[in-house]
């Protein structure tokens, strides 16, 4: 397993990563109507994070088989769509780094590439300064955050659109 800084010439293939993921592994939590329009709104890719080099690509014989990051900026998840991103800085002093858009292809899953990448964003955010980290949490990620210290609060309900919303949990880590 090697991890690395995603960049660019990544983004057709982190996207193709995410479509797979969740169809795969958030099938047993949400709808395939949930799942679809997510994709479009909630999940995806987030440019901003390759922009600002703390989004990581975990390979396996250079095959991009996980994908996840941390920000310095205060959207908390969402992808290059999502109407409510935030590319204000955050303050190490006062603010929670944002844990963002983990995914992992479904044949590798369960094999420590999440809570590589964790590692990798912990020892980044320490670096820059943070303090406590925050995140949203979907229904199968959940696990992996509480293996990693984090505790959730209320889980809430996201409006994907007009008719559909979709359940996530926000959660917090000291670190």
């Amino acid at each position: 397993m090697n991890i690395r800084i995603a960049n660019t010439s990544d983004q057709q293939a982190i996207t193709q990563l995410i479509k797979t993921s969740v169809k795969y592994l958030a099938s047993n939590d949400y709808t395939q109507e949930q799942i679809e329009i997510a994709l479009q709104t909630a999940w995806g890719l987030d440019t901003q994070l390759i922009n600002d080099q703390t989004y990581y690509v975990v390979e396996i014989n250079n095959k991009i088989v996980g994908v996840g990051g941390w920000s310095f900026r205060k959207t908390l998840f969402g992808n290059n769509n999502e109407e409510h991103r935030n590319p204000e800085k955050l303050n190490p002093e006062c603010d929670n780094a944002k844990i963002r858009a983990f995914f992992v292809d479904p044949d590798y899953a369960r094999r420590g590439i999440g809570s590589l990448i964790m590692q990798h964003c912990e020892k980044s955010a320490i670096k820059a300064g943070f303090k406590k980290l925050e995140l949203m949490s979907t229904l199968p990620g959940k696990p992996l955050y509480e293996s990693h210290g984090f505790i959730a609060t209320t889980a809430i309900n996201y409006q994907l659109n007009d008719k559909l919303s979709i359940e996530f949990v926000p959660m917090s880590k000291t670190l």
